[in-house]
């Protein structure tokens, strides 16, 4: 049952140990395996993750069936509805509507003193994208990592994702590539893939960043690879956490609450409320709805372990936990959201209004659905155009402004001990500067 205290309780405890859920010790159990797979993919290629692949997908490739051909993509869109491939095609417009406004714009700018100072941005040659897949499939997080991707400009696309039954891949998720711009899509996941990307194979490229959630397996392994490659973040099991007071429908944060819980059973759902009895209501209607859940039995375990409903005071303490707890989702139903808005410092996404369920952002209002979790959000954003591109300083001097600065960075330069940093400048602005002394 999903647990209510009130105010007086521990509290930030108790949140503390719903954000710390993924700090075990089988962390570090975990973490050996990742290496020793990581290690082998670096020195034996395709034959690695060959062998991984069978160990731990159970399903047996040879090196050129990685690769999805073109006609299985073609394929796929025959065997999706018109509907799904109409609601892809919005997202993907959705989307890429919004991160076309996010794309930072190179500038120079010319001082009065003849410095010249700029800031370019260039996309990465390559980006690798990770799509969790397998038992399920996830045609969204196709949408949300390639489309930011092909926005930066980015030249080259991969995309890796586990193979279902008989080898295949989702159909859904094929079309929602395809109408990304994502053409090189292999049939593989786990930390083996990770590793392919990172490292590169005789079939796979190596990248420059890799993108996308995936398991506890994948996120050790995007970790570790961190620093021979860039990554997005290290997202962890998805969360939510609602501030609601008494205008809000209990039914409908009940679903809001379940909509996280569905995602895994370490998924965390969490509600404050100023109102008590809203609070009750909010229990006894997510009991109802879960009894004939479909995915029952790990949305229970991840309400009974990470579900809380937290009685407060006022919405201006609600604001004050959730900003400690960080949350990645944060849906603000409450009579007066604007009002509320100001006092949120730390939130992955923020969902203003009764209207507006968290399944909106998950899919097609255009703002991205990766985002920081497990308190993350203090210091980390969604994944955007900005993961895939990065900038250049561009500075100029002419030489009246280096003379004019000469003095300063000499100064400095000694204080450092770095007695040639010093002499590039001096030699360019001493009087009797010729080449006698070469």
């Amino acid at each position: 049952m999903l647990r209510i205290i009130n105010q007086q309780a521990d509290v930030r405890a108790e949140l503390q140990r719903i954000c710390d859920r993924t700090h075990d010790e089988q962390v570090l159990h975990k973490e050996a395996t990742v290496r020793e797979v990581l290690q082998a993919v670096q020195r034996q290629g395709d034959k690695a993750v060959l062998h991984y692949t069978a160990e731990f997908d159970h399903q047996t490739f040879k090196a050129d069936e990685l690769r999805v051909t073109a006609a299985e993509i073609d394929a796929a869109y025959q065997q999706v509805s018109k509907q799904l491939i109409d609601s892809i095609q919005l997202a993907s417009k959705q989307i890429e509507a919004f991160h076309r406004q996010r794309v930072p714009k190179s500038w120079v700018h010319f001082g009065d003193d003849e410095v010249v100072l700029g800031k370019r941005y260039t996309p990465v040659d390559r980006a690798g994208l990770y799509v969790p897949g397998g038992r399920a499939c996830y045609p969204s997080t196709v949408l949300m990592n390639a489309v930011p991707a092909k926005v930066a400009g980015v030249p080259r696309i991969v995309m890796v994702t586990p193979p279902g039954t008989g080898k295949g891949i989702s159909p859904a998720v094929l079309v929602a590539a395809n109408e990304a711009g994502v053409r090189e899509i292999y049939r593989i996941g786990g930390a083996q893939a990770i590793a392919a990307l990172a490292y590169g194979t005789e079939t796979i490229p190596k990248v420059d960043v890799i993108t996308g959630p995936g398991n506890i397996y994948v996120t050790i392994a995007k970790k570790l690879v961190y620093g021979n490659v860039g990554i997005d973040s290290l997202a962890g099991p998805s969360e939510v956490l609602i501030i609601a007071d008494g205008t809000a429908n209990p039914i409908h944060v009940a679903t809001d609450l379940l909509a996280q819980a569905e995602h895994d059973p370490m998924a965390a759902a969490i509600l404050l409320t100023t109102d008590a009895g809203l609070a009750k209501n909010v229990q006894v209607a997510l009991e109802r709805q879960l009894m004939d859940h479909p995915r029952q039995v790990d949305t229970s375990k991840a309400i009974a372990h990470y579900g809380l409903i937290v009685v407060v005071e006022s919405l201006e303490i609600a604001a004050q936990f959730s900003n400690e707890f960080a949350p990645e989702h944060l849906e603000l139903e409450v009579e007066d959201p604007w009002g509320l808005l100001p006092l949120i410092r730390h939130a992955g996404a923020i969902f203003l209004g009764h209207s507006t369920p968290e399944a909106v952002g998950d899919y097609l209002a255009g703002p991205n659905h990766t985002l920081p979790t497990s308190g993350a959000a203090r210091y980390a954003s969604a994944l955007g155009v900005e993961t895939f591109l990065k900038h250049s300083s561009i500075i100029q001097y002419s030489q009246t402004a280096l003379e004019k600065v000469a003095t300063a960075i000499d100064t400095l330069a000694t204080a450092e001990g770095l007695p040639s940093h010093a002499d590039s400048v001096r030699c360019r602005v001493r009087k009797d500067n010729s080449d006698s002394e070469l």
